[in-house]
């Protein structure tokens, strides 16, 4: 009887559920929202045991709409938004406050005094991280600070601390497994990459203690099983990976030199570098790819805050679109940007850039521009964005990079990956299984309880949509970034 595997992937603003066939397919989906809160400019949160009751409700509909029972499934895959922080009462197993959301920047004047500290050389050294509010190191700080409890629990080590995925384990076994991946260990600014554990120095700068931490762990294991109140009977959960390096093992980049470009609310690039950790001069991250059979791979990362975000903007923000893909036919009403360039630094810039002080500008307005020159210059943002970081890759990497592998949300905008291949000057590939982030996922689980041999049998099961060739000429694309260039630095350094 053929095994399926259901994949939880819990991400920025809604809880997904797929139940994938053993031939890579998809067999049933089901995603519900959960609601954004923003106390103050700049901070962004979450409701943790909203997040649970979202994610817990899909996965059971998943099943339904598959037709199937606990016991059909071989195991649950999770991946989640990384770097989102939770604090909760282990013997309650309540949250203590919102989450903290990766795009929060309140600690921003924190992480600028630790750039100045005898400590900054050991951050990016050890985590391969720059010091960056982006990060769940000072998030678990700030809360420890903050709420008036965190340092009584803490104390009597009650406290647990965890991202996404450490919660969703720990609610789906009941409290039973504390415990977190090697990839989203390594991107809270608290592990040390090259020796795979919490590093103590850096915990006590943040003055973080031990006894909240998870435990770490592989990326492709049984972990433990679900209770089996919640859906029957229990399932294991063998396979965890961040969002980011879900996508690129199941974009099948298993080997160095291989890349792949989400496009969510944010732009993650990520490149498969091998066994060795690869450094960066030029502001890019060194991150763990994944662990599998006692082998850690890494990658190099750049991460672009605001993408798909831009277009809900133009949609709730402007209302000069009614749904997200309307933004492409707007788009396409004018035949070009008309002068203008948008760059959406709502949250500060990302990579290579890192700049927590810069926001957003449009720049380059006449009395002729038209809401359809500011959705071309939304799509187009994403795209220059993207080719900054793509830049950057290749130079630190030395590695020549023959083809770009595309998924999220705003690659199924044709005019937008046609623009990505012309900037870049290499073809971008869009696969079949667009899912890609949670198919990792759930190939993660599937190696881990014999669903699947090798990666080589994964190989097989990933299939090209379309690819979108580059056809603009140089001096063309010379001359948009230049504009681009231009806008960019307007918009950096703007709110300190």
């Amino acid at each position: 009887m053929e095994r399926c595997i259901l994949a939880l992937d819990q991400g920025t603003t809604s809880s997904r559920a797929i139940v994938f066939n053993q031939d890579g397919t998809i067999r049933a989906v089901a995603q519900k929202e959960f609601t954004q809160y923003f106390p103050k400019p700049g901070w962004v949160e979450h409701d943790a045991e909203e997040i649970w009751n979202t994610q817990l409700a899909v996965a059971k509909a998943a099943l339904r709409k598959a037709n199937l029972k606990a016991s059909d499934v071989a195991a649950i895959g999770i991946t989640n938004q990384r770097e989102t922080t939770v604090l909760w009462d282990r013997k309650t197993g309540k949250p203590i406050h919102n989450a903290i959301v990766w795009q929060d920047r309140r600690t921003a004047d924190l992480c600028a005094k630790l750039r100045r500290s005898e400590h900054a050389p050991e951050f990016r050294a050890r985590t391969g991280l720059v010091i960056d509010a982006y990060f769940s190191g000072t998030k678990v700080a700030w809360l420890l600070n903050h709420v008036p409890e965190a340092k009584k629990l803490a104390k009597s080590g009650d406290l647990c601390f965890g991202t996404i995925d450490s919660w969703l384990l720990w609610k789906l076994t009941g409290g039973q497994v504390h415990a977190t991946d090697v990839t989203n260990a390594s991107r809270t600014m608290i592990c040390d990459i090259h020796q795979m554990q919490w590093d103590d120095d850096l915990l006590k700068a943040l003055k973080i203690p031990r006894s909240i931490l998870p435990e770490i762990r592989s990326s492709s294991e049984v972990y433990g099983e679900t209770t089996a109140s919640l859906f029957g009977s229990p399932i294991p959960i063998a396979g965890i990976a961040g969002d980011q390096q879900a996508a690129l093992f199941g974009q099948v980049c298993h080997k160095p030199g291989m890349v792949k470009n989400t496009y969510g609310t944010g732009c993650f690039m990520l490149m498969n570098t091998g066994t060795k950790p690869k450094g960066s001069s030029r502001n890019l991250l060194t991150t763990v790819a994944w662990q599998r059979n006692g082998v850690i791979e890494y990658a190099l990362e750049g991460s672009v805050f605001i993408a798909g975000a831009v277009v809900q903007w133009l949609r709730d923000g402007l209302k000069i679109i009614r749904q997200s893909s309307d933004v492409e036919a707007l788009a396409a009403s004018v035949p070009d940007n008309g002068g203008v360039y948008l760059v959406p630094a709502f949250a500060g810039l990302g990579a290579p850039h890192w700049d927590a002080h810069a926001r957003g500008i449009v720049a380059g307005l006449t009395r002729g521009a038209t809401s359809g020159h500011l959705a071309r210059a939304a799509l187009e943002a994403i795209a220059f964005q993207v080719a900054d970081v793509l830049d950057a890759m290749k130079a630190d990497s030395g590695i020549r990079i023959t083809s770009l592998r595309v998924d999220g949300g705003a690659a199924v905008n044709n005019m937008l990956m046609q623009f990505q291949a012309d900037l870049l000057g290499v073809p971008v590939v869009r696969p079949k299984v667009f899912e890609t982030t949670a198919l990792g996922a759930a190939w993660l689980a599937g190696l881990a309880t014999g669903v699947w041999k090798d990666s080589s049998e994964l190989n097989s099961q990933w299939q090209v949509d379309r690819t979108f060739e580059p056809s603009m000429k140089k001096r063309d694309v010379d001359s948009l970034r230049a504009g681009w260039n231009k806008a960019l630095e307007r918009s950096k350094n703007w709110s300190e």
